[in-house]
């Protein structure tokens, strides 16, 4: 059964860590299956880094987190980090008895979307500018957006339950078809989990 959430803390990567194209940095990374499409996973000592869906091929998307962090140092293995969030990621349990750590770059702005969609429960959805209120900055909408959209970290940071005010689905980085699967999924989790409880 799924752990509730949130069991993720999210931390900022510190300056001399992504100075210089984050030549500092180590990164492991491997590509792993899913229900909803092959994803490639990536950590740092400090935590995860990234979490994306295979939508072109794995060398495009090992491309796409290299220019994040060009100067870094890239090693194909799977690690403890990357193991705990594929089990997350999966609805399963984990053997971790810590939060998962995501260590990322970002703006603090950035950073301070992507916490506040960790707050989204699973199965439930929100719009852009609940989430710009929940901020304490309700005219900024469109900077959210941008920012749900720059999200490093597929499924695990929900971007995916962020709709359009009027409901509409909105876009999605890995495809719009994914986005509809993994709501469907969640959904369907919430009423096996409501099952359970009763």
């Amino acid at each position: 059964m799924m752990q509730k959430e949130p069991l993720i803390r999210i931390s900022k990567m510190h300056l001399e860590e992504v100075h210089d194209g984050g030549k500092t940095l180590a990164i492991r990374y491997s590509y792993q299956p899913s229900p909803w499409g092959e994803l490639m996973l990536a950590a740092t000592a400090h935590g995860l880094c990234y979490l994306a869906f295979i939508t072109t091929g794995r060398e495009e998307v090992l491309e796409e987190l290299k220019q994040r962090f060009p100067n870094a140092l890239y090693l194909p293995e799977y690690d403890a980090y990357q193991q705990q969030a594929l089990a997350m990621a999966l609805g399963q349990e984990s053997t971790m008895t810590e939060a998962l750590p995501l260590h990322l770059t970002g703006t603090d702005f950035q950073l301070s979307v992507w916490s506040e969609l960790l707050n989204i429960p699973i199965g439930a959805t929100t719009s852009y500018g609940i989430l710009a209120e929940r901020l304490n900055r309700p005219k900024a909408c469109r900077a959210v957006g941008t920012a749900v959209g720059n999200n490093p970290i597929s499924i695990l940071i929900p971007c995916h339950r962020v709709l359009r005010a009027s409901g509409a689905l909105g876009g999605y980085h890995w495809g719009l078809d994914r986005k509809i699967a993994l709501l469907a999924w969640e959904e369907k989790y919430k009423h096996h989990s409501h099952t359970q409880e009763i």
